[in-house]
Formats: C-alpha cells, structure tokens, sequence
C-alpha cells in the first residue's frame, strides 16, 4: 500500500464529505499548491450504461467562463470557409494538403472542424482521429459549414463531453487562478449540459456523483442537489 505524500498528508479538506458546490470549489483552489497554475476538473458519474445505444450521452458545452487553456484548431475547408477559418482565429487550415500532414503524424492540435462538404476526405483518418476523441461530428458542432463560429467556440470555451464505458463523463472546466464566481458558473454550465443530453434510456436517478479536482490533488465530492439549487 502506497504512503501518503506531503501533498495528501497537507491537503486541508475532508474528502469523504459531500460538499455544496461553492464548498468544493473553495477547498479545491484552496489546496492547488502547486508552482503551475493547475487544472481543474470535474468527474460526474451518471447512471447509464454506455453499452446500449439509447444511453449514449455526448455533447459540447460552452463554458461561461472559458478554460483557461489555448485551445489549437485545425479545419478542414476550402475556398472561403477556408478564408473564414483564419479569420476567426483556426491554428491550421487545409484540405488535401492538411489530410496528408496528418496521415504523416502531424498531430499538433486539440480540436478538428470540417465544413461538411470535406467529410469524405476526412473520414479517411478515421483510425487516427477516432481513437484520439478528435473526429469531427456534428453532434457536437465540429462538421458545420459555419467553421468560423465553430472556431471561435472551440477558442472561447466549447467543451465537448462524452461519458465512457464506467458511466463517466469529465473534462476541464478552468484553472485555479479563476475566481469562485467563475468556476461555480463553469461546473452549472457544465452539468447543466449533461442534465440537457440525457438520453431516453436512463432511468431512476441520472446524476449519481460529482466529483472535483485540481492537477494535483484529490476528489473532493459535491453533493449533486446543490448544483440545481
């Protein structure tokens, strides 16, 4: 059995409690100690089986208050999507051109748009995008013929959530440095997203468990019902 760190030992917050939202959220900024400004992140555990089609849960979400992250974008376009593409602030922008540097390895991006018409060539990288989670898909507004308002969503603060196979969905809703106000707006935003894609085949309760993190630190458990209240 592994020994508590100096970190865990030092960490002043009782994780087992369950918390009100803005409780968490200060015990998290409170123990982010570390000498980089951590990430924080939320696990919620939901009550669906992935395994069936009518419990699939995915989504984006636009965080109110942004991630704090800079987030690189790469679209596929042509012409004037492609125009559109830059204007808006996408890191790289390419067709052919950009299908081969990726299919080469090229993988310096968090986020892949396409306007539809690019989707055959695209689709072809699907074994090296699908397993990454960067595969475009208009379920969550990444295959749009409006690829500037989905660059300028993806550089804002869209958030796309996904839940895996233990009934999990999490992801970063900021950084430590943000303020309580900031946070608590990006956690309602984002479980509010989730409560909106709740599909047909979940029944009894949905949201079962919240759970808050810092880069470094332990879980430290919300009590659900303080998200709505």
């Amino acid at each position: 059995m592994s020994k508590p760190t100096k970190r865990m030992k030092a960490f002043n917050a009782d994780t087992l409690a369950l918390m009100t939202v803005s409780d968490a959220i200060a015990a998290v900024k409170a123990n982010a100690s570390a000498k980089f400004d951590e990430s924080i992140e939320i696990a919620v555990n939901l009550g669906v089986d992935p395994r069936h089609a009518d419990q699939q849960v995915r989504g984006v979400v636009n965080l109110p208050s942004g991630t704090g992250r800079d987030v690189r974008v790469a679209v596929f376009a042509k012409d004037a999507k492609a125009a559109e593409a830059l204007a808006a602030g996408a890191d790289i922008v390419g067709a052919e051109d950009l299908y081969e540097k990726i299919n080469g390895g090229f993988m310096d991006f968090d986020r892949v748009i396409a306007s539809p018409d690019m989707m055959a060539l695209v689709g072809r990288l699907g074994k090296v995008l699908g397993p990454r989670g960067l595969m475009p898909n208009p379920k969550v507004g990444t295959v749009t013929p409006n690829v500037a308002q989905a660059v300028k969503d993806a550089k804002g603060g869209a958030v796309e959530f996904r839940v895996e196979k233990a009934g999990i969905a999490h992801g970063g809703i900021g950084k430590a440095s943000f303020t309580q106000e900031a946070l608590e707006a990006n956690v309602r935003a984002y479980v509010d997203a989730l409560q909106r894609a709740r599909p047909t085949g979940a029944k009894g309760t949905y949201v079962k468990r919240i759970s808050l993190s810092s880069t470094m630190g332990p879980g430290i458990k919300i009590d659900p019902a303080s998200i709505s209240a």
